[in-house]
């Protein structure tokens, strides 16, 4: 009866060394094993792992992107307004050969995630904070929502700069995204305003142009027209008048004798006259 009870009792340990001897690790994913208190610095790729049963322990980390959402944040913009509410997400990835280094360095760094424990997230967390703080410093806060790819161009650069400075090569800050960027309410009634007088101003520019351009036509016009006087009257010589003030008296010849008006001032002008015509008027 002892010896059966014996051997039920190894038979189950047996088993449960054998179950606690192997793992699967994820695609996407890396594992770091543990031996009683030691981490052995060779990451574990995917797939089915074997370990010592209960003496070893396997972590699986998430080699894939990461997301650190920074939700209800209120800096201060450089005009030392303050934010009514800032949501961004930062996304970076760690090189998946130095996630045991990282787990060694920050014991206490990694958190856990959906599927897998999530390497060195508080590190990027308080870099990324502190950093977003900074960048937005940097902008007025009536001019951050124009200014929106400036701000995440900061935040990645400076972060990755941060984290570089620590850990050379280690992180990659892959992308930030701004999910929500509001100002305070009076604010934002402030750039609604500045919003409508940029377009009024824009409106004036435009009219003023074709004001411009109106007054161009018209300079141009009134040119023109004094271009063409200008030849007019230097065409109008002493021999031209004569010849014109010749030829209506001319045509009013063919009226037999009728009403003739000679201009007072015809200085100069010799009048040509019928003598017959005016005999016969007498």
């Amino acid at each position: 009866m002892i010896s059966k009870v014996f051997s039920s009792i190894t038979v189950l340990i047996i088993a449960l060394m054998l179950f606690t001897s192997w793992y699967v690790v994820d695609t996407g994913h890396i594992a770091v094993e543990k031996t009683l208190g030691t981490v052995d610095m060779e990451e574990v790729p995917a797939g089915l792992n074997w370990k010592l049963p209960l003496l070893t322990q396997a972590y699986e980390f998430s080699a894939k992107e990461i997301a650190i959402d920074f939700n209800d944040l209120r800096p201060k913009a450089r005009d030392n307004l303050r934010l009514q509410d800032l949501d961004i997400s930062i996304y970076y990835k760690v090189d998946p050969s130095k996630i045991s280094e990282m787990m060694v360095k920050y014991a206490a760094s990694y958190t856990k995630g959906k599927d897998a424990l999530l390497p060195a997230y508080n590190v990027v967390y308080r870099e990324g904070r502190d950093v977003i703080y900074e960048e937005v410093t940097k902008i007025d806060s009536l001019a951050l929502h124009r200014n929106r790819d400036q701000l995440r161009l900061g935040i990645a650069t400076e972060l990755q700069l941060k984290l570089d400075d620590k850990d050379p090569g280690i992180f990659t800050i892959t992308r930030v995204a701004i999910r929500a960027l509001n100002t305070d309410p009076t604010i934002e009634a402030a750039i609604q305003k500045a919003v409508q007088a940029q377009k009024t101003l824009e409106a004036k520019k435009v009219e003023v142009e074709i004001a411009g351009k109106d007054a161009e036509i018209e300079i141009a016009r009134a040119r023109g027209i004094a271009e063409a006087n200008a030849i007019i009257n230097s065409s109008l010589t002493p021999e031209y008048l004569q010849h014109e003030l010749n030829e209506a008296l001319k045509m009013f010849a063919n009226n037999e004798g009728g009403v003739i008006v000679v201009p007072a001032n015809m200085q100069n002008m010799s009048l040509m006259m019928d003598t017959k015509s005016i005999r016969k008027g007498n």
